[in-house]
């Protein structure tokens, strides 16, 4: 069985009450059980983790490498600004996808620019907490495309 990390950053846990005309109306609990819903289906085991600090975040991606196959990260707000983030994701070497529930492209200029993204071989906007799910069948995709055929 696979294994994904799920890391959520700031303010993540404030969803359903943070700018729902931005970020729609569920919650983190909501979040939460679509993200292990649709792992179960497709029969991936799944760690999900929010934090608001930048440096719990790093920790979480450097220890990934001991217990999963890929990384799905929504970095939020440390999107545009966390050389740290991207340099961890470079350390580890594990695929990753980057996901937004909002399409940060259509929104203020600063949020156009990702440093994790730039790691990401996949980028996943606009779709709401939906947008987990196609990560994660994204990530799924990729690694079976990976695998060596035998």
């Amino acid at each position: 069985m696979l294994r994904f990390m799920i890391i959520n950053g700031p303010n993540l846990n404030l969803l359903g009450r943070r700018e729902p005309e931005i970020y729609g109306s569920a919650t983190y609990a909501d979040l939460v059980k679509l993200i292990s819903k649709h792992c179960q289906e497709m029969q991936v085991d799944c760690k999900i983790m929010q934090s608001n600090h930048e440096g719990a975040i790093v920790d979480a991606i450097q220890s990934a490498p001991d217990y999963c196959d890929g990384i799905i990260i929504n970095p939020a707000a440390y999107t545009h600004t966390s050389v740290a983030i991207l340099d961890a994701l470079r350390a580890v070497g594990l695929p990753a996808v980057e996901v937004h529930i909002s399409d940060v492209d259509k929104r203020e200029d600063f949020r156009h620019i990702s440093y994790p993204g730039m790691y990401c071989f996949k980028t996943i906007k606009g779709e709401g907490i939906q947008g987990y799910c196609t990560a994660i069948d994204v990530l799924l995709q990729h690694i079976w495309e990976q695998k060596p055929t035998i």
